[in-house]
């Protein structure tokens, strides 16, 4: 019988041996077992000891103007549980003390130990850039940036007021190198709430936090595939960027072609073969709008992005690609942001003619649909990982949710209106602009929207009765139709498993 016979324990335990053996055998072999097993915890400590593949990861900033917050970004970064092993902040285009404050953070850094046990601490190194006036804005200094870290093996993208939760990077690494068909993943993002603000600001965070619960909600019952790798705080691999520069003919992975540079290269590395995805669990806060004129600027240059991406036909160096695999969601959100336009100003506009001739009888049956979009808001709000009581509060009471409709259907109408008038204007420099506080472009929905009511309305007291009477006869079942089939979507939308997932 060879030792090779035996059981590892029982020889490293010097068991195992046959009683019947001489005792001198029985000391030989408890000698032998000894000896083995002082080297197999020799060989067991120089394996722990070979180095292991830790893919290289480049953190790209993108920075404009960014003073109040691009200390407490590179903070959240430089504590992580995973160093990036380079961090780039890419200084563009500002007029504020962005650069002044990010140089405090230049150089070396030293961090946790990546695991416990380990010999050495993480380092990473912070590096600052200003690259002065850039007319590609953000697109620019993403590919400065990428230009910066050509021997990593993954690009992670923060904005410059994103604050990443502690393991974010390591989870988005591990989700990262679990498959090779994965181009790129977004963290889970949501808008920072802690700042104290009035009672506008507080409005507009929470509906905004509501909008983002949603969204990644949607892309996680989807397969945790994403449609857009927001530039918020995604990781993206190099190898995909480089194919879909090839795929392309374009010297840089970002190309300035479209509105929302961050959608169009989702859309690049999904036609280049990859998957894009969602994170499970990786998470980033966001900073948010708190303006009604700079959400309104944010917005409209998201939705006219999204517009343009969809949109069939070639327009310039823009393509739309409307049965993309990664636009089927945008084409669900218009539909849907058209239909919710319709039946409220349907409503508002049948209501007030029913009651002009007494003609208007109260349904119970009408307080359906409010009552599900409530549970359904509820819903998304209980779904948030960190959700406040101003979330639930936002949710539960339906009068600030309506508000918050009623602002996206104008950015809605504004985007589209931009689009279908053909007339060239710079999105980024209006966004800037609104939340420099300029421009007064928001309030156009609103003013149009009392203009036409104020027309409507006039116009509606010169018609007969007899013609009144039989506008209401056709647009009451018209509206209950639709608002019928909304509401069966919405009841869809309540019942469907989230499977535990966390937004």
């Amino acid at each position: 019988m060879s030792i090779t016979d035996l059981d590892l324990d029982s020889v490293i335990n010097g068991t195992g041996v046959d009683s019947a053996r001489p005792a001198d055998h029985t000391a030989q072999g408890t000698g032998a077992a000894d000896s083995l097993a002082s080297y197999l915890r020799q060989h067991q400590e120089d394996l722990d000891s070979l180095p292991t593949y830790r893919p290289v990861i480049g953190a790209i900033i993108p920075a404009y103007n960014e003073a109040e917050t691009i200390a407490a970004v590179l903070k959240s970064l430089l504590k992580q549980t995973r160093l990036p092993d380079q961090i780039h902040v890419i200084v563009n285009n500002t007029k504020d003390d962005t650069f002044e404050i990010a140089a405090k953070f230049a150089g070396p850094h030293t961090g946790k130990k990546l695991f416990k046990g380990a010999k050495e601490r993480q380092t990473t190194e912070v590096f600052v850039h200003d690259i002065g006036a850039n007319p590609d804005k953000k697109v620019g200094a993403l590919n400065y940036g990428f230009e910066q870290i050509p021997h990593a093996d993954y690009l992670l993208g923060v904005d410059g007021d994103t604050v990443l939760a502690r393991d974010a990077v390591a989870r988005l690494e591990a989700e990262a190198t679990s498959d090779t068909r994965i181009g790129g993943i977004s963290a889970i993002y949501s808008i920072d709430d802690t700042p104290r603000r009035g009672l506008l600001g507080q409005l507009l965070i929470a509906g905004q936090r509501a909008q983002f619960a949603a969204f990644n909600m949607q892309n996680m019952l989807r397969g945790r595939n994403m449609a857009v790798l927001g530039g918020q705080c995604s990781i993206f691999s190099m190898r995909a960027l480089r194919d879909v520069m090839k795929a392309n003919r374009q010297q840089t992975p970002w190309v300035n072609d479209s509105e929302v540079e961050d959608s169009l290269l989702s859309l690049q590395i999904k036609s280049a073969g990859y998957l894009t995805k969602i994170s499970a669990t990786a998470r980033a806060d966001v900073g948010g709008m708190t303006t009604i004129r700079s959400l309104d600027g944010q917005q409209v240059k998201w939705n006219y992005g999204a517009i343009d991406l969809m949109w069939p036909g070639q327009r310039g160096d823009t393509k739309g690609q409307p049965f993309h695999p990664n636009l089927r969601l945008r084409w669900a959100e218009n539909l849907g942001m058209a239909t919710n336009i319709f039946t409220r100003i349907a409503f508002v506009l049948l209501l007030a003619g029913a009651l002009s001739i007494h003609a208007f009888e109260f349904s119970p049956l009408w307080l359906i649909p409010p009552v599900v979009a409530i549970l359904l808001n509820v819903r998304i709000a209980m779904s948030m990982k960190n959700r406040t009581w101003r979330d639930v509060v936002f949710a539960a009471t339906g009068l600030p949710a309506e508000l918050y409709m009623w602002l996206r259907a104008g950015h809605f109408v504004r985007a589209w209106v931009k689009f279908l008038s053909r007339v060239k204007t710079d999105n980024w420099a209006e966004q800037a602009k609104a939340e420099r506080g300029s421009g007064n472009a928001y309030l156009t929905p609103l003013i149009v929207l009392v203009v036409t009511f104020i027309a409507l309305g006039i116009t509606w007291f010169r018609l007969p009765i007899m013609i009144q009477s039989s506008i209401l006869w056709l647009g009451w079942p018209v509206l209950y139709v639709v608002t019928i089939a909304q509401t069966v979507v919405m009841i869809g939308k309540l019942l469907r498993r989230q499977h535990g997932y966390k937004v």
